[in-house]
């Protein structure tokens, strides 16, 4: 049967208002909505409205959006291991930018998720990739730097973080000034910043260097050179082969677990950086203006890392003294984001400000990680088990950001202000002990051992003959090789 309507003239009138009914409609007489409309008497809900607008819906609630933060280190943390041992047999700079290509197509493919789960798979190949990257860089540093330098090397390439979040908070500001009614603002951005990271990849392939014995932009010359100067680091360059007896010195090294432990506990803090657009917008900004000001959170870092990498560098023994002032200095701006009214906007925006001073530590200790540790595999070895307590600490992190603890969110606070006062005294503990150990050997005398060490060459004559090789070039470690110093 052909559905019949009747138009009526509806609103705050008098009932006896005339009516606008004079003749019914067959359903060919009206817009093909008229019958899904009809009798529907609803306030539309300019969310709603948006939502059926841009297709699917791809708004995440707040448990949702944790577990993407979580997700992404539980896959770092899976395969961190089988990344170092390919960037121990594989060439360093060629194997990163396979991961920053695949990192790459990741980032674009969010673009075309629709659900959870297409989310969720997305981030645990950004999780894997990543698993690649900061230990290559360490490598890098190590190869290239003296141990005195790799601390400011590294907090170099780690406050380009901060440029990054300058360059993704404008991206971002853009893309919301972007009306579209294909794409949203935030799938303009994944596009952008994958296709950005794609060109990286491309430049890092032909470019970037597997080690210094191989640089292209060094002469043969200048290689010499490069590694002469690094031989005061007792560490090598690199060795291809795995030495199970490094691996297992290691896992008997204190030093190794100090790091272990304050590399998970000080980075159950880092969700703080992913909930920033939460804990601000809390404050009472407005989206745009959250997602502008988040420009500043990467000027802070490249900030707060300069100076801590540089007080390190410069203060004599001092990277504990320089981590556990920073720590200080965060624990306040904690307190003041607990404390201050709500009213208080400005306030408790500069004392989030200020509690981004706890990511310069972790960059403090990357560094003390490459230059207290020698051996190439017990090296690779070190690296993993530190980023495999970062992924624990980062997969916690952003569980304990509930919804019912905003806006205030004292219990996360507290939390944080807890960890970084851990961590401080890990750091502190930390050098206690390398010193101790540094007390012992001088006691020891020297290490004579290693001192007449030749490679032998076999020469188209028959003849054999040695040649002697530095103690710094053996792979030794810094246990066996008892010349060694830690620095503090």
């Amino acid at each position: 049967m052909t559905p019949r309507f009747s138009l009526e003239k509806r609103g705050s009138v008098a009932d006896d208002a005339p009516t606008y009914n004079e003749r019914p409609l067959g359903a060919l007489d009206v817009d093909a909505a008229a019958e899904l409309a009809a009798g529907n008497d609803f306030v539309l809900d300019p969310e709603e409205a948006a939502r059926v607008s841009t297709g699917p819906d791809h708004r995440l609630d707040q448990a949702q959006f944790n577990w993407l933060g979580t997700v992404f280190y539980l896959s770092f943390l899976a395969f961190e291991w089988p990344q170092n041992l390919a960037l121990q047999y594989l060439p360093v700079g060629k194997w990163m930018s396979v991961n920053i290509l695949v990192w790459a197509i990741a980032l674009i493919c969010h673009a075309a998720a629709k659900t959870f789960g297409q989310f969720l798979v997305c981030r645990l190949f950004l999780g894997i990739c990543e698993g690649a990257i900061t230990p290559g860089f360490m490598i890098i540093t190590s190869m290239f730097y003296t141990r005195q330098e790799q601390t400011q090397r590294v907090g170099y390439w780690f406050l380009m973080n901060g440029a990054a979040i300058i360059l993704l908070g404008l991206v971002a500001y853009g893309t919301l000034h972007i009306h579209s009614t294909v794409l949203q603002a935030w799938q303009w951005l994944m596009i952008i910043t994958g296709v950005i990271t794609l060109v990286v990849a491309i430049f890092f392939w032909f470019f970037f260097p597997d080690s210094s014995a191989t640089a292209w932009f060094l002469t043969p010359e200048e290689r010499i050179i490069a590694i002469e100067r690094i031989k005061v680091n007792q560490t090598g360059i690199e060795n291809k082969r795995f030495k199970k007896d490094q691996f297992i010195e290691c896992l008997k090294d204190p030093k190794t677990w100090l790091f272990f432990f304050f590399s998970m506990i000080s980075n159950v803090t880092n969700s703080l950086s992913n909930q920033r657009q939460i804990i601000v917008a809390g404050f009472g900004f407005t989206s745009l203006q959250t997602t502008l000001l988040g420009c500043i959170d990467g000027a802070v870092e490249i900030i707060v890392i300069f100076c801590a990498v540089t007080s390190a560098s410069y203060w004599k023994n001092g990277r504990a003294y320089s981590g556990a002032l920073a720590y200080c200095v965060a624990i306040l701006g904690s307190i003041l984001v607990n404390t201050l009214p709500l009213s208080s906007r400005v306030g408790l925006l500069f004392s989030y400000w200020i509690s981004i001073t706890s990511i310069a530590p972790f960059v403090v200790m990357l560094a003390w990680v490459g230059s207290t540790t020698a051996g190439h595999t017990k090296r690779l070895t070190t690296n993993t088990i530190v980023m495999i307590g970062y992924a624990v600490g980062n997969a916690v992190g952003p569980q304990y950001w509930e919804k019912r603890y905003q806006p205030r969110n004292e219990l996360p606070w507290l939390i944080l202000s807890i960890c970084w006062a851990v961590s401080a005294l890990l750091l502190l503990t930390t050098r206690a002990y390398l010193s101790w150990e540094n007390a012992r050997r001088e006691r020891a005398g020297p290490d004579e051992r290693y001192n007449d060490m030749r490679i032998t060459e076999k020469h188209s004559d028959g003849t054999v003959m040695g040649k002697r090789v530095e103690k710094a070039f053996l792979d030794l470690t810094d246990m066996q090789n008892r010349d060694f110093r830690y620095v503090l």
